[in-house]
């Protein structure tokens, strides 16, 4: 970032996966597990920064941001509760509507990188940047069952979010939890102090959109070998004729849209349109880049033979 970035304070986020379960196992999030793959301590989930930007954007882009705004971002270090975290933005350049974003801890290590624009022009955003980079991978092994363009079994799924909603496995907490330990309040996403917002409705806060659309994610189909430990590389939230609304109902449309693997991950990028389950209107669409562990998997090597994958 340069000089010019506007930046918040530094804020701790809270830790609220410990018991997250997903595969029927505990996830990276556990202390245990996260310790036994080599990592200083359970990491906090990526989007929970999000909401640090939440305000520095409306700054910059007006209460539009809540309709037709879109974050992309990719997570670069893992942040684990008790460290400190701020959020800083660029300016907006005169016409543009698109800027560059990030999130650093207090000893300066950074923890994501990407963009943040306005519809409908929403321009190259950090993951439309890191797919296009994308090398195919010769043969996938824990996600050989995936394939690209493959649409979710359960299309459309049916997903509300509820102030006292538990969200199950995945996420073990409800909004109104959340409520309670985010790192920046919004008057919006308050009953009462919605009834003053351009939609007369609370919102859904934009660390929460994820835990939303991944409600009804086992309902998909995309099946993984396992069990093996995954986290969460890149995610982008793209509001369309937002915002999402809380106590609304809406339906979910999920595609693997890339697949792709590194030395010591393989990864899937996962489109997750959002529509209105009243009129059908298309209200946002999220894409998570999730990377599983190699060497999470037990059996990675013998399956690579089987396979015929060169390790």
């Amino acid at each position: 970032m340069s000089d010019t970035a506007i930046y918040t304070e530094f804020r701790k986020p809270k830790q609220m996966l410990g018991h997250q379960e997903y595969d029927g196992h505990l996830s990276i999030h556990d202390d245990a597990m996260a310790e036994d793959l080599g990592f200083a301590g359970a990491p906090i989930e990526g989007p929970t920064h999000f909401s640090q930007f939440v305000h520095l954007l409306q700054a910059e882009f007006g209460d539009d941001f809540f309709a037709r705004g879109c974050i992309s971002a990719h997570y670069q270090n893992m942040v684990v509760e008790g460290e400190s975290v701020r959020a800083f933005v660029e300016p907006l350049a005169p016409g543009a509507t698109s800027t560059r974003i990030g999130a650093e801890k207090s000893d300066g290590t950074p923890v994501l990188t990407g963009t943040a624009s306005l519809g409908p022009d929403y321009g190259q955003t950090e993951l439309d940047q890191r797919r296009a980079r994308l090398q195919p991978s010769d043969q996938l092994v824990i996600l050989s069952s995936l394939k690209v363009g493959q649409l979710g079994a359960g299309n459309p799924e049916v997903v509300r979010m509820d102030y006292d909603q538990h969200m199950g496995a995945m996420y073990p907490f409800s909004l109104q939890q959340k409520l309670a330990l985010i790192t920046e309040k919004h008057p919006w996403y308050d009953p009462k102090g919605a009834e003053s917002s351009p939609w007369g409705a609370a919102i859904i806060p934009w660390e929460m959109i994820s835990v939303l659309t991944q409600y009804t994610s086992d309902q998909s189909g995309f099946r993984a070998k396992g069990p093996a430990i995954g986290l969460f590389a890149g995610q982008e939230i793209k509001m369309i004729n937002g915002p999402l609304l809380v106590g609304h109902p809406y339906h979910l449309e999920r595609e693997i849209i890339a697949l792709s693997e590194s030395r010591r991950t393989e990864s899937n990028w996962i489109k997750t349109r959002v529509l209105d389950a009243e009129n059908g209107a298309l209200v946002a669409e999220v894409i998570l880049n999730s990377a599983t562990l190699k060497d999470s998997y037990a059996d990675y090597e013998r399956d690579a033979a089987a396979l015929g994958k060169s390790l």
